[in-house]
Parts: structure tokens; sequence; C-alpha cells
């Protein structure tokens, strides 16, 4: 296995064992904890930029997201192009797989000819199907109430940087394979086999019979290291845990944060005792986070995995990792949704029953708190329904799923 990306990726594909070749993508990284100061300039400029938009509210945080879309999704197109083909050429791979959003190097395999599997690794919405137009979300969690105008100028400003987008992507193409076809939208251009992180029992079926050839993978579940530390804690007491975590890029928002933890200080476990919290920092210092009950495991960076399959409750921003591992692991969730496809994901989760959204900027301690207890007393149909997601995506691991689609293509790649 042999896995193309940036040096900051490095350790994460040594960790499982492939080889890596180098390939940049775009101007920033994304080793893990996100911070502004160690991204090259002007990204560093942009990533303040969405955090402070993220403090505005959901509609500010999706029109600053458009308006970056061009830099952030198709970076020097043509360079990067030319280094996919340069590094397929190379390593003459049997079969491709490519992150739906690398839109350049599936513009590169596109134009030269390289059958590929297309993987969504976010939400299903991340790829658009007829009427939905890519970054304005398909559908809002009940919490979630913007104003009219406003969801019409987005709306337009997403239609014009989807327009502008693709003529980019057209551009390019013309200049990596003259005789191609162009684009209507390319934000809806897919490879030959597309695979969807995500489970198909949550996705609507209107909206299933409208994506090309695909399957969905259920979730990309992984196994973790030992940590000591962690299996320590765990091991202290069989209580309710807690896990608390707004990924990579959001754990900036130490004000979220710090309301998440005021909220769950003290609280009580539907069959009694108290609820023990595992919270990931990330780029938020601890002192940030207010009175810590000792009892607590706090750490910038925690083994998400590994605490999900003991706990009773996941809080998180949403995002489609946190979202897929919580549900193979049989977990309710209360979400805190700021940006892209996380809204579509934490409505989809209310729509099961199997979790429930609040506005980071505007609920309270005690709405949080209030969230989290009903969540932690789940029962009846939606424990059930959650129950047999969960053993299903146990059974059938989204890895495994993926091989047997890809193996199934019945014959390798080829070029041009």
């Amino acid at each position: 296995m042999v896995v193309a990306t940036g040096l900051a990726t490095d350790a994460i594909v040594r960790s499982f064992g492939f080889e890596r070749v180098h390939l940049q993508l775009g101007r920033g990284s994304n080793p893990g904890v996100i911070r502004a100061e160690e991204q090259p300039r002007g990204e560093d400029e942009a990533l303040r930029g969405f955090f402070e938009a993220t403090r505005r509210g959901a509609v500010e945080t999706l029109a600053f997201q458009a308006r970056a879309r061009g830099n952030d999704l198709l970076w020097d197109p043509v360079g990067v192009a030319r280094a996919v083909q340069d590094v397929v050429a190379r390593v003459r791979p049997e079969h491709v797989v490519v992150d739906h959003l690398a839109f350049s190097a599936r513009l590169a395999l596109r134009a030269a000819g390289v059958r590929h599997a297309d993987v969504v690794l976010g939400h299903p919405s991340a790829l658009t199907v007829a009427g939905e137009v890519y970054g304005y979300p398909p559908a809002w969690p009940r919490a979630f109430h913007p104003e009219s105008t406003a969801l019409a100028e987005l709306r337009a400003r997403c239609e014009r940087v989807r327009d502008a987008f693709t003529d980019q992507w057209n551009a390019a193409l013309a200049v990596l394979d003259p005789g191609a076809a162009p684009s209507s939208d390319a934000f809806a251009e897919t490879g030959d086999v597309l695979l969807l992180n995500y489970p198909g029992a949550l996705h609507p079926p209107a909206r299933t019979a409208l994506l090309p050839p695909h399957a969905f993978l259920g979730s990309a579940v992984r196994e973790e290291a030992d940590d000591a530390e962690v299996t320590a804690w765990l091991a202290a007491s069989d209580g309710p845990v807690v896990y608390v975590s707004l990924g990579s890029f959001l754990s900036v928002r130490s004000d979220v944060l710090a309301r998440v933890a005021r909220a769950l200080r003290d609280l009580r476990a539907p069959g009694g005792g108290t609820v023990r919290v595992a919270l990931a920092s990330g780029s938020t210092p601890r002192e940030a986070l207010g009175d810590v009950p000792a009892s607590w495991l706090v750490r910038p960076v925690l083994p998400q995995v590994t605490l999900l399959r003991r706990a009773s409750l996941a809080v998180s921003h949403a995002g489609n990792n946190s979202v897929t591992e919580a549900l193979t692991a049989g977990v309710p969730m209360l979400l805190l949704p700021f940006s892209t496809d996380q809204f579509a994901g934490a409505a989809a989760l209310e729509e099961a029953g199997i979790g429930e959204a609040l506005d980071p900027n505007a609920a309270s301690a005690g709405e949080v708190r209030d969230a989290a207890v009903r969540l932690l007393a789940l029962a009846g149909e939606p424990r059930r329904r959650l129950d047999a997601l969960a053993a299903d995506l146990v059974a059938r691991p989204g890895p495994q799923r993926a091989f047997a689609d890809v193996e199934g293509w019945g014959q390798p790649m080829f070029l041009k």
C-alpha cells in the first residue's frame, strides 16, 4: 500500500505500516491539532478568519468558507495534477483510491484516464446531487433557525462559487486533456466507483436514489495502540463516561469547551453515580476550561476509538469521523455543529432519534446539561435503532467493505 500525501501526515502513514510518497495538495496541512501559527503565511490568516467566523454564526461561517473555496480545494490544479500523474506513473498501482475533496488529484486521474475509487470521507452531502449546491446545507438541525434572507444570500454566493470553481476545473482540464468534455458542476464530479464513509441506514432513500453507482462503507473505525494512562483511567471506575472532542480545528473554541465542561461538572448518571469525563482539549489550554474535577481525563489529544468503546455519551462538533466512530460504538451524541457538512450530519442523527444538536454559540451550560441528561437516558426504539446500527457496523467494518468494492471492479486501473 502506497499513500501519496504531504510530510505532515508521514507519521500517520507509517503507523499503519504503509509507504508514503510525497504529494503536496494544498498550502496548509492537518496532522492532528490545528494551530494557525503553525500554518504557512497566508494560510494562518485564513484559519484565523475561519475561527472568527464561527463566533458570528453558522451562515457567516458557511459564507466565509464559500469565499475561500477556490484557494482551498483547487490549489495549483495543473501543477498538482502533473505531480499526481507522475506518482501514478512511478508507482503503477493496480487500484487507486482518492479523497473526494482532493479535487486536483481527481482532475489528474480523469485527465489521464486512470480508473479510481472516489471516497467521500465526510457526510455524503459533500457530493452534491440534483438541486443541491455545494456549501449550502441540504438540512439543518432543529436548534438552528437561519434568517431566510441570509439563507438566500448564502445560496446565491455558493452558486457563484460553484460556477467559478467549475470554470477553474474546466480550464485546468483543458490544459491536461484538451479533448475532454467540460463539467457543468465540478462539485458533482465523481470517480468510477463512489465510496461513502457513512452508514446507508441513515441516508435518506430519496437522496440515495440520486447517487451515481456507490457503496456505503458504514465507518472506518481503526484500532489504536494501547495508551497506559487511558487504560488506567478507564479501569479506575466502571461508571458512565462522557467523551468530549471538537476535532482538530474547532478545539480552538475554548469558550464552547469551557461551557461544555461547566455543564458536565458533577453530572449524575440516570441510575445514580457521578459521570466521568474524558475531554480532548486540542489547542485549548487546560486552565481555560475552569475548575476541572480531579476524576476527569483531560489531554490535548486522546485515543477517540478506545474511549468511545466505553462511553455512554459523546459530545462533538458533528464531524463525520466522530459521528461514524460513535455510531460504531453505539454511543448517542450531543452535537455542536459549526460548519460545512456538520449541519446535515447532525440533522440526520436527530431525525433518527439518536442524537441532539445545539447551537454552540447560543446554547447555555444549562441547555447542554439538560441535553446530556436526556441522551444518557436514551431508551426504547431510538436505543434499539442505535444498537442495531452499531452491531451492523462492527460486523462489517468499513475497510472490509471498501476492499470488497475496490476488488470487485473486475479489472485494474488503466492509463491512456
